[in-house]
């Protein structure tokens, strides 16, 4: 693996980037894409940030949002992924990072332990938020953070950790905060915009599911079912469903907690979250992964059957 300084010296190098985000985004993989974005500019380093999709309006309030693309608008030099695990978490620009993988530079920025390492560059550790990584890279870019940096910054420190709530939050996840706070980030705002402010349709389809939650395990397993026709009825996005998934681990039985949201017919979208279970073990089962107490995966059959087989997995990693 590389160290931040190497690929701090190899990016400094370039001309021109694309950064390439996740699908479903969200604010650890935008606020890593602006922010280092952001540097690359200063420096004098043409780049643009990708996604597959527009982005949810919930971080409209970011600053450069608006400039994210769902396809590259010039032929770049490197491809930058920040927030990227695997090729197949890039959705629908996978294709486009698999055409020029062998003639492009390629880096990846991530904190994620089930990370693949499919780039030619790379630094992975895991930590609370990549946003982290990103500001060490910034700072070794010889770029001292302005407020749009720390806007970017703060966002993904507080989003990706739980409001600072995770397990994996560390001493480095508070002295990125203050330095991002020291810059002229917006704490209250972030946390209002990306966390507490809901539309009366998301409030509804929240309330909805959680109040249809189902118990496995004798209350171990917590389940939230998301149906395409529940979407409907709310008139709501899949970027709705953000923060259902929390909800059961605040029941004192709940070790695991899981939100299945229906993507497609007989297909369904799996995020699981934990206090203490290693759940990315029991994603990597059905070829997902993510970090140790909160990953995902995608999983083919009926609701039942869905069901089924998430709580018999389960039961084979659950701690008694």
């Amino acid at each position: 693996m590389n160290t931040i300084e190497e690929i701090a010296n190899i990016l400094k190098k370039l001309k021109s980037a694309v950064i390439l985000t996740h699908m479903r985004p969200d604010g650890d993989t935008l606020g890593s894409a602006l922010s280092l974005g952001r540097a690359l500019s200063l420096i004098g380093v043409k780049n643009e940030i990708l996604n597959e999709e527009p982005i949810p309006a919930r971080f409209s309030f970011l600053e450069g949002v608006e400039e994210v693309k769902l396809g590259p608008s010039f032929d770049a030099e490197a491809m930058i992924l920040v927030d990227v695990s695997a090729e197949n978490r890039l959705g629908r620009l996978q294709e486009y990072f698999r055409r020029r993988v062998h003639k492009k530079l390629t880096v990846a920025i991530d904190h994620h332990q089930s990370n693949l390492r499919f780039c030619r560059y790379n630094y992975v550790a895991e930590c609370s938020s990549n946003c982290q990584h990103i500001y060490k890279l910034i700072l070794a870019l010889g770029v001292e953070p302005d407020r749009r940096i720390a806007q970017a910054l703060l966002t993904g420190l507080v989003t990706d950790s739980g409001l600072f709530s995770h397990a994996d939050v560390s001493e480095e996840t508070f002295l990125t905060a203050a330095a991002c706070m020291r810059a002229g980030a917006d704490v209250a705002k972030i946390t209002y915009e990306a966390y507490q402010k809901k539309t009366k349709a998301r409030a509804d389809l929240y309330a909805d599911a959680v109040y249809h939650l189902r118990y496995f395990l004798g209350g171990r397993l917590a389940v939230a079912v998301v149906r395409q026709s529940m979407l409907k009825k709310y008139g709501v996005g899949a970027d709705a469903t953000e923060g259902i998934v929390d909800f059961a681990l605040s029941v004192d039985s709940v070790a695991v907690s899981v939100c299945i949201m229906e993507f497609d017919r007989e297909k369904y979208k799996v995020s699981f979250r934990a206090r203490s279970q290693n759940v990315s073990e029991i994603a990597r089962v059905f070829g997902g992964g993510g970090h140790v107490l909160a990953a995902g995966c995608m999983l083919f059959g009926t609701e039942e059957e869905v069901l089924d087989r998430l709580a018999f997995t389960v039961s084979q990693y659950i701690e008694a």
